[in-house]
């Protein structure tokens, strides 16, 4: 996986998982969640905790993060 770390534009489903992601003017549709995970952050470094998602979305495969606090979505990783 390559990291990219770029904010994106995710809509949810009504079950409240990714269903859309925007990334680079480029709309990509979900087609499922292959893992999910929370991450805790490090806390002694001001992190906040953040649900992370590894998502299909046709030929993309990207690792999607989300932190609640400031609602803030970002590309962490995507499959080369």
């Amino acid at each position: 996986m390559k990291a990219v770390q770029q904010p994106v534009t995710v809509s949810l489903t009504p079950a409240g998982t990714p269903g859309r992601l925007v990334w680079a003017g480029q709309a990509y549709a979900i087609q499922g969640v292959l893992d999910q995970w929370r991450y805790g952050g490090r806390w002694w470094l001001g992190e906040v905790p953040r649900d992370c998602y590894l998502v299909q979305a046709g030929e993309l495969v990207a690792e999607i993060h989300h932190e609640a606090g400031p609602d803030r979505w970002w590309l962490a990783r995507v499959q080369d």
